[in-house]
């Protein structure tokens, strides 16, 4: 009875650790002027295994999407994505230009110096979800993130 408890517990701390184990850094979100319903967040995710990002919220938005900007001929466009991969131990930037988060239906201005706070939702591959939540710093509107290099 004792062994069968131990690989139970084993077993169950092997599936914890296997889980996509995601971390973020360098986040912000665009600041807004009044009467403004749509900004961006922005960040670099990276997870230790394989996963998937396929979820936003913000409370400061009645809906929260997955876009990327790409070349589509000589058009630049944006499309809302379900998901965005997470390979293994790779760096995944959410950036102008590309992949990103878009925060519409915003419920008041976002302002400088404050922060928002986001659930992120990540599936591994079994298909198990986890929220990842995120306290955001807001930046001005003129803030790049490539600013002096």
């Amino acid at each position: 009875m004792t062994r069968q408890l131990l690989a139970l517990l084993a077993g169950n701390l092997l599936c914890a650790c296997a889980f996509a184990q995601v971390t973020v850094s360098d986040a912000w979100i665009r600041a807004t002027v009044p009467q403004q319903k749509v900004t961006g967040a922005f960040m670099r995710l990276q997870s230790a295994t394989p996963a998937r990002l396929v979820a936003v919220q913000a409370e400061v938005a009645g809906r929260a999407e997955l876009h990327e900007m790409a070349m589509d001929g000589q058009t630049m466009r944006m499309r809302r994505l379900d998901a965005v991969e997470l390979p293994a131990g790779k760096p995944v930037n959410l950036a102008s230009g590309g992949y990103h988060i878009m925060l519409m239906d915003l419920r008041r201005q976002v302002k400088d110096g404050e922060t928002v706070a986001l659930t992120l939702t990540v599936q591994d591959g079994a298909g198990k979800r986890q929220d990842v939540k995120v306290s955001v710093p807001v930046k001005p509107l003129t803030h790049s993130a490539h600013a002096g290099h």
